[in-house]
C-alpha cells in the first residue's frame, strides 16, 4: 500500500493517478464539449511568474455586403478588418485536508491512494462546475443601462439569447416540442447549427421524457440485444442531465425601498435590467438604489444552451499542485495534503474586463459580476451577438 506521508508523497505521480481516476458524480457541464481552451491565452498565462490577465486579439470579418459594382470606370474604394481584444484572466484556487495517522484510518480492503485520488478529482470536478455557472451567471448579468455600444451589445445579447417562458400559464409554462428550436434560432438565426449541446436540471428533463421528446442514444451489445448509453438528444443536440443547474425565482414583485438607513436583517436588492440581485452586505451609502421584494415568486429552471468550446476554463497547473506536511507532534502524528490549481478563464465572444481592484486571483465573485463581462468590441462597433454561442431557456418545468 502507498504511504501517504511527507517522506515518500511524489507530487507528480499523485497528480497524474488523480487525473486517471473516473468520477462518478454528476458535475455534467464541467466535463462536457463545452468547456474549452484558447492557445493564445493559455501561452501567455502559462507563466508561473504571477500572470493573472491576458488580451489576446481576436479578428474581425471581412463582409461581402459592401461588394462594389465594377462599372469599368468606377475607383475601388478600399475598407480593413477591425481588430478586436478579447480579456481573459487566472483564477487560483486552494485547499487542505488533514487527518491524524491518515495513511492507517483506511477501511481494510480500500486502497488508499485510489481512495484519496477519487476524492480530490470528485473535488476538483466540483470546483470547476461552479466556476463555470459562476461565469455564465456573470454573462448574463452584463450591465445593460445606457447608451455606450458595450451597454447596447449586452442588452441585444441578453434579450436575444434568454427565451423566458416561465410567466405564462399551466403547460405553456414548461418545455416542448418547439422550445429549443425557437430559442436557439432567436438566439443565433441562421447560424442556431453552432449550438451542440444542452444541460437541464431533472425536473426539465423527466419533463422532456413524459413528452417522450427526450430521445436516448442506443448501443447493441454482442448478443445483439439494444441497450440506452444514458445520453438524450433534444432536436438533435446532445442532453446532459445535472441538478445543479440554476433554480431561480420567476414572479417576484419588488420596489425601490423608502429606507434612509440599512435596516438590520432586512434583504436588499439590486437592479440590472429585469434582474434583481441580493446585496450581500448592504452600505448606508447605497441605500438609494436599493430594492425590497415585495411579493414571492416560483421555481423556474434555467437550461443552458452551449456550443463546442463556448466557455474557457482551461487547468494551466500550479507550479506546486500538490505537497504534503506531517507535523509528528500535532494530535499524536498528522498529514495534510495541499492541492492547489490555476485556471484561465473566459467566454468566446465576450470579453473579460479586469477591474482595478483585481490584483492577484479572480474569485468566483469577481466571476459573476455582470460589470467586468463585455462582449467584445473595439469601441465602436461590438461583435455580433450571433457569434456566440451561449443561451438560457427559463421554463418551470
Amino acid at each position: 500500500m502507498a504511504k501517504f506521508d511527507s517522506k515518500s508523497f511524489n507530487a507528480q505521480a499523485f497528480g497524474a493517478y488523480v487525473k486517471r481516476i473516473p468520477n462518478p458524480k454528476k458535475n455534467e457541464l464541467a466535463k462536457s464539449g463545452a468547456v474549452g481552451s484558447n492557445e493564445q491565452a493559455k501561452a501567455a498565462l502559462s507563466s508561473q511568474t504571477g500572470s493573472l490577465y491576458a488580451r489576446i486579439p481576436y479578428f474581425g470579418r471581412i463582409s461581402g455586403t459592401t461588394s462594389q459594382n465594377n462599372d469599368g470606370g468606377t475607383d475601388i474604394t478600399s475598407t480593413n478588418t477591425t481588430t478586436y481584444e478579447q480579456g481573459f484572466v487566472t483564477a487560483s484556487r486552494m485547499d487542505s485536508w488533514t487527518e491524524r495517522s491518515f495513511s492507517k484510518n483506511i477501511t481494510a480492503g480500500v486502497d488508499f491512494m485510489d481512495n484519496v485520488a477519487v476524492q480530490i478529482g470528485d473535488y476538483k470536478q466540483e470546483v470547476k462546475q461552479n466556476m463555470l455557472l459562476k461565469i455564465l451567471n456573470g454573462v448574463f448579468s452584463m450591465k445593460t443601462d445606457g447608451e455606450s455600444v458595450t451597454a447596447k451589445a449586452a442588452k441585444e445579447f441578453i434579450e436575444k439569447h434568454t427565451f423566458d417562458i416561465s410567466a405564462k400559464s399551466g403547460d405553456e409554462a414548461n418545455v416542448g416540442a418547439a422550445t429549443l428550436n425557437t430559442a436557439i434560432q432567436k438566439a443565433c438565426g441562421d447560424n442556431k447549427e453552432i449550438f451542440k449541446l444542452v444541460i437541464m436540471h431533472s425536473t426539465v428533463a423527466t419533463n422532456l421524457e413524459n413528452l417522450r421528446l427526450l430521445k436516448y442514444l442506443t448501443y447493441t451489445d454482442k448478443d445483439g440485444v439494444t441497450r440506452d448509453l444514458g445520453i438524450g438528444t433534444w432536436n438533435g443536440r446532445t442532453v446532459l442531465v445535472d441538478d445543479s443547474m440554476p433554480v431561480v425565482e420567476t414572479g417576484a414583485k419588488y420596489k425601490k425601498t423608502t429606507d434612509t438607513a440599512i435596516t438590520d436583517g432586512k434583504t436588499y436588492y439590486t437592479k440590472n435590467g429585469d434582474n434583481y440581485t441580493t446585496v450581500g452586505t448592504p452600505a448606508a451609502a447605497d441605500i438609494g438604489s436599493y430594492y425590497e421584494k415585495t411579493a414571492d415568486g416560483v421555481p423556474a429552471y434555467i437550461t443552458y444552451v452551449l456550443g463546442d468550446g463556448a466557455i474557457i476554463l482551461d487547468d494551466i497547473g500550479d507550479s506546486v499542485p500538490y505537497e504534503m506536511n506531517r507535523d509528528p507532534a500535532k494530535n499524536g502524528g498528522q498529514d495534510t495534503l495541499y492541492v492547489r490549481d490555476r485556471y484561465i478563464c473566459g467566454v468566446d465572444g465576450i470579453s473579460f474586463e479586469k477591474p482595478a481592484a483585481l490584483t492577484a486571483s479572480a474569485s468566483n465573485a469577481d466571476l459573476e459580476n455582470g460589470e467586468n463581462w463585455q462582449i467584445i468590441n473595439d469601441g465602436v462597433t461590438a461583435i455580433s451577438h450571433k457569434a456566440i454561442a451561449i443561451a438560457r431557456i427559463i421554463s418551470k418545468g
